[in-house]
């Protein structure tokens, strides 16, 4: 990284940091007007902005340790998320040993090929070779029982939560001719604006919603939220495409695209947490579910935008 985009990198931290310090302020303050009477809203807030700076920080990290750091970070994010889709479906004896293959053996050699930028192996390596690997895996102790569920069960997690998600560093392997800034601003990008995008609809679905979307999936979700979420989040895009190879009107049509791709990402998982019965992931974000409840939206919308940025500025 040279010294002038080391210099941005530092000073877009410094502006998201900003914007963190005024937001905890105004949690803290809304909670000190609330005294001891229960806000769930307030307190619903304060913990996606304790989320937001853990974020920050952990990102801050791994960006100003480097490429294997960042690779390395999103291997571990893989690695909880699996371990937390995995842990709220029903296992056999007869998947230890596709579930060992998964978590030692296709979440390592996965980020392995996003580190070699070996892209003709890194686009199939789950989709097809694991694919076939995990069924005759469960073959070992011959149990038949669920089968097809639970292989299903166990390549779905994967592609979720280990292929959809390695697409975020593998953004550091575009090679853009027409870019000259570096390529993890574009994964700054799109991690901002999808969370953004998560963000604002819970905000502006409190503030003026009405209409629900999907009651039954996701109570929290209006249309009014989704509507002024999308298109807060569009122009934040727009804002920032200085990160980006987009000029303005590429910057808003990308930005609404992976916002849309977003929403779908959190609805399609909230409906595999309703028909589990549970309301998180999981607990290990405090106060705010687990690391799929963080990364739903970019687990759908991470792939569109590498591809966009691949086939279209490659």
């Amino acid at each position: 990284m040279s010294l002038d985009n080391l210099q941005q990198t530092y000073l877009l931290f410094a502006i998201f940091a900003v914007i963190l310090i005024v937001a905890s302020s105004i949690g803290f303050i809304l909670k000190q007007k609330a005294g001891t009477k229960p806000s769930p809203v307030i307190d619903n807030l304060n913990a996606r902005i304790n989320a937001w700076w853990i974020m920050l920080i952990v990102l801050a990290v791994a960006i100003l340790l480097g490429k294997t750091a960042f690779i390395i970070l999103f291997g571990v994010i893989s690695f909880f998320a699996l371990r937390e889709f995995i842990s709220l479906l029903p296992t056999r004896r007869g998947d230890y040993l596709p579930l060992l293959i998964a978590f030692y053996f296709v979440i390592p050699y996965q980020y392995y090929l996003v580190y070699t930028n070996w892209y003709g192996l890194f686009s199939i390596f789950i989709p097809l070779y694991v694919f076939l690997l995990i069924p005759i895996a469960s073959l070992k102790l011959e149990d038949t029982t669920h089968f097809l569920e639970r292989s299903a069960k166990i390549q779905w997690g994967l592609m979720v939560s280990v292929f959809c998600i390695s697409h975020v560093p593998a953004l550091l392997n575009l090679d853009l001719p027409e870019f000259k800034g570096e390529k993890i601003w574009l994964a700054i990008w799109l991690i901002m604006v999808v969370q953004a995008s998560d963000v604002l609809q819970y905000v502006c679905g409190k503030l003026f919603g009405k209409h629900k979307v999907a009651p039954t999936l996701s109570p929290s979700k209006t249309v009014e939220g989704l509507i002024g979420g999308i298109i807060l989040a569009t122009a934040l895009g727009v804002l920032m495409s200085s990160l980006t190879p987009f000029n303005y009107w590429q910057a808003a049509l990308i930005g609404l695209i992976i916002c849309i791709f977003g929403f779908f990402g959190g609805l399609v998982m909230s409906a595999i947490k309703r028909d589990r019965g549970v309301k998180d992931w999981g607990q290990l974000i405090q106060g705010h579910g687990g690391m799929l409840d963080r990364i739903d939206s970019i687990c759908f919308s991470a792939p569109i935008f590498f591809h966009i940025l691949r086939y279209w500025w490659s």
